[in-house]
């Protein structure tokens, strides 16, 4: 009774074609069915032809028919400790901005200075069509424009302004990259250099140079301070001697107000009491000659004066009113 049984269950070759056929069926069917991802896309090929971009979710596909078109775009490594670029072939197209590590490489400036740059690139796909047909291997594309755009705009640079002017080859860089690969659906956000290093000698000089200027700073510096020193010192003398001109100039402004006033009131007693101011000042000059005259020297009392009677008896009444106005008297004077 076994045998019987295993000829009605043993498969013919007819049931083992239908397996076959719904085994491949359901694998076809499986490949048609595709899960995108969120910021990723599929550019779909039927025959071979463009047909149309996947944007994320579930999306079927006609099998045999249509296929997914594979592109080339960034996939960062670690080689040897430091960060490397490589194409990465694959059916979805990222559409996150990557970052491209160009590796370092020797340009040459105005000046004929050999110095090596490497530097980030940061890209990012905005048209998948284009990025998909418009060139072959879109890293190396980029890698290739971004070298050859160095090269062009450090040439054209002396050391000096090469290595204190990133921002401005950054910004450069970016315009003529953005510029160049627009056509290739791929934006260009940023581009910085990371090292720019120049031949050993060249950073001896350098380092030469930065102590000399240095030191010739500190020098003018300390001049500078001299020289102010100098003149603050100087001002203070000057408003110093000011003031103190200014303070005798006042003194005697004071004091010949002081001498004027006394003046202007013995002018006005004697004109009160009869007597001429001019007479009175002759008075007293004659009083303090006649004093040093008749100073006794020697034990001698007696003075004797020769003079011209007319002119001198003039003068003499008027001295004696002078000093009878004023009690005085002519003893002590004889004429001779």
């Amino acid at each position: 009774m076994t045998e019987p049984f295993l000829a009605q269950v043993r498969p013919d070759g007819t049931t083992i074609i239908v397996i076959a056929v719904v085994l491949f069926v359901i694998v076809l069917v499986a490949r048609g069915v595709k899960v995108i991802r969120q910021a990723e896309v599929m550019i779909i090929e039927r025959l071979g032809k463009y047909s149309r971009t996947l944007t994320p979710g579930l999306r079927l596909l006609i099998p045999i028919v249509e296929k997914p078109r594979t592109v080339a775009w960034i996939q960062p490594i670690s080689a040897h400790g430091r960060a490397a670029n490589v194409a990465r072939f694959s059916e979805r197209v990222d559409l996150r901005e990557s970052v491209m590590d160009f590796p370092e490489q020797r340009v040459i400036t105005r000046d004929n200075v050999v110095i090596q740059i490497n530097g980030l690139l940061f890209s990012q796909i905005t048209d998948p069509v284009r990025a998909a047909y418009e060139v072959n291997n879109l890293p190396m594309a980029l890698e290739k424009l971004a070298q050859t755009t160095l090269r062009n705009i450090i040439g054209e640079m002396d050391l000096d302004k090469a290595l204190s002017s990133r921002d401005e080859i950054n910004a450069k860089m970016r315009a003529v990259l953005d510029d160049a690969s627009d056509k290739w659906g791929v934006k260009i956000n940023r581009v910085e250099l990371q090292d720019i290093s120049p031949p050993p000698e060249i950073q001896v000089a350098m380092e030469k140079q930065m102590k000399a200027e240095r030191d010739r700073r500190a020098i003018v510096l300390e001049a500078e301070g001299e020289k102010a020193s100098r003149v603050l010192r100087a001002e203070g003398l000057r408003d110093a001697a000011i003031a103190e001109a200014e303070g005798e100039r006042q003194r005697l402004i004071l004091k010949a107000a002081g001498e004027a006033g006394a003046i202007e009131k013995v002018t006005a007693a004697l004109q009160s009491s009869g007597v001429s101011p001019a007479q009175y000042l002759v008075a007293m000059e004659y009083l303090k000659m006649m004093r040093e005259i008749a100073r006794p020297e020697g034990g001698q009392k007696t003075v004797f004066m020769p003079y011209e009677s007319a002119a001198i008896m003039g003068g003499l009444g008027s001295l004696k009113e002078l000093l009878a106005g004023t009690g005085g008297t002519g003893a002590g004077f004889k004429k001779g």
